[in-house]
């Protein structure tokens, strides 16, 4: 059994690898696999619109789909093993926006701004998916150690143009800010050396406060916490995206 289990998720990995390989061409039986995935996907992404993490069915997928039971699980043994693999695509389809929004030759703070921007586009695009990522734990599961790299993707472009800004000297160094205890600035520092930056801890801190203030004011229009009163909210949204920008020490 214990084996059987060990197939089953060296079948996803392949698969979910296959589907992020860009211009290399797999084969028929490669393709097809992929193929299929991408079907199971889809049918999962539904079903997250339609009933919500916590209802997610690998039957209900197979009903979905026309296929056996059995054929959906030689993919996805599992339930837990579906949301994992919907929220890796997520994170990868995020960072994949966030990137391109960081790209080009703008000033890093509206560059910062822009990914904020687009991390807005893609919650209001995918508010399922972004309420997988960032919304209620489900529960009974917990997203494994592998989705950490995946994870870590969008905040490191953001992470990325702090540290160019920095060693440019473009950050204000000092941008006013209240004391911070022994037990977060040592947090500061573990997350620095998890990091390998050079960024001193304060400048962290700002990017902590900062980030949490952008996915608090999308996470806030997206569930409704804006009605009657910011809405729509593209304005405050941006505005605290600004805002953000200048908590870490970007210029205009």
């Amino acid at each position: 059994m214990r084996a059987r289990k060990q197939e089953h998720r060296s079948l996803l990995c392949e698969v979910l690898t296959f589907a992020n390989m860009g211009d290399m061409s797999p084969t028929p039986r490669e393709r097809a696999r992929i193929d299929t995935m991408e079907r199971i996907l889809a049918s999962g992404r539904r079903q997250l619109a339609e009933e919500g993490a916590a209802a997610l069915s690998l039957r209900a997928v197979a009903r979905d789909l026309g296929m056996v039971s059995s054929a959906v699980y030689r993919y996805v043994p599992s339930r837990d093993e579906l949301l994992t693999a919907l929220i890796v695509e997520g994170y990868r389809d995020l960072a994949d926006a966030a990137e391109s929004a960081a790209a080009g030759r703008a000033a890093r703070g509206r560059r910062f701004v822009a990914v904020c921007e687009a991390i807005y586009a893609w919650a209001r695009q995918h508010p399922h998916q972004y309420a997988l990522l960032y919304g209620s734990p489900v529960p009974g599961y917990r997203a494994p150690q592998a989705t950490v790299t995946d994870a870590a993707r969008t905040p490191g472009v953001a992470i990325q143009l702090i540290e160019h800004a920095w060693a440019a000297g473009e950050l204000a160094a000092d941008a006013p800010m209240p004391p911070a205890g022994s037990a977060l600035r040592r947090q500061a520092r573990d997350l620095r050396d998890a990091l390998g930056t050079e960024l001193p801890e304060t400048v962290l801190l700002r990017f902590a406060s900062a980030w949490t203030q952008v996915f608090g004011v999308i996470s806030f229009d997206l569930f409704g916490q804006l009605v009657g009163t910011f809405e729509p909210g593209d304005a405050v949204c941006t505005f605290t995206f600004r805002t953000a920008a200048r908590t870490i020490g970007f210029a205009d």
